[in-house]
């Protein structure tokens, strides 16, 4: 399905809409850690989780959101990116309705939903989403009798909000880049010592 997003239309809910004394917190805050977040965070990529991340599967994260999402490494840089930007409650949000998807006892399905509603979603959200009114009213609806489902609208617009626009700016954004950059160092050295490691001794020549 097409859609349209209006030229400079920012979707990802983040700092623009709180208060003036709160948006200007906001902004020192983001100013003293969010380059501090976005380094020590992906850095550790390379070096401190295992399996340890790849080059290949750092640059396939370019191919599309989908494969971003479907890699350990990539969920948890996007992640860290996203809580840099202050609307890391996108991708909350989205796994929490995986999650509630997996739910296999019924009975627990309405208080699940009721949490995700609450968090998410209602007037009051502390981690509301941007979602419009028609979704949210849906939503609401279907919290009545909840299903596997229930929550598949509103997952949608946050998932075609991260992909239209969080993720293009991850994939510019200095720490991803940085990111792509250690790798392709790491991955020159291995090949050099791998080639050092192979090459065979020099013969020594025979007298004449």
């Amino acid at each position: 399905m097409d859609v349209y997003f209006p030229s400079g239309f920012i979707m990802c809910r983040g700092i623009t809409g709180l208060s003036n004394t709160c948006l200007e917190r906001a902004k020192r805050l983001k100013a003293c850690v969010g380059g501090f977040l976005q380094r020590q965070d992906l850095s550790s990529l390379c070096r401190y989780r295992k399996p340890r991340l790849t080059l290949e599967e750092c640059l396939m994260w370019k191919e599309s959101f989908e494969k971003l999402l479907s890699s350990k490494h990539g969920l948890y840089a996007f992640r860290s990116f996203l809580v840099s930007e202050f609307s890391e409650e996108n991708i909350a949000f989205y796994l929490a309705c995986e999650d509630f998807k997996s739910t296999k006892s019924a009975t627990k399905m309405p208080s699940k939903a009721k949490r995700i509603y609450e968090e998410f979603i209602g007037s009051e959200a502390p981690r509301e989403v941007n979602i419009d009114y028609e979704t949210r009213d849906i939503t609401q609806a279907n919290l009545q009798s909840p299903t596997a489902s229930c929550f598949d609208m509103a997952q949608y617009r946050i998932y075609i909000l991260m992909e239209k626009d969080c993720y293009p700016r991850f994939l510019r954004s200095a720490a991803y880049r940085n990111l792509v950059n250690q790798l392709k160092v790491k991955s020159t050295k291995a090949k050099s010592k791998k080639a050092i490691a192979i090459k065979p001794p020099h013969e020594e020549e025979e007298p004449k």
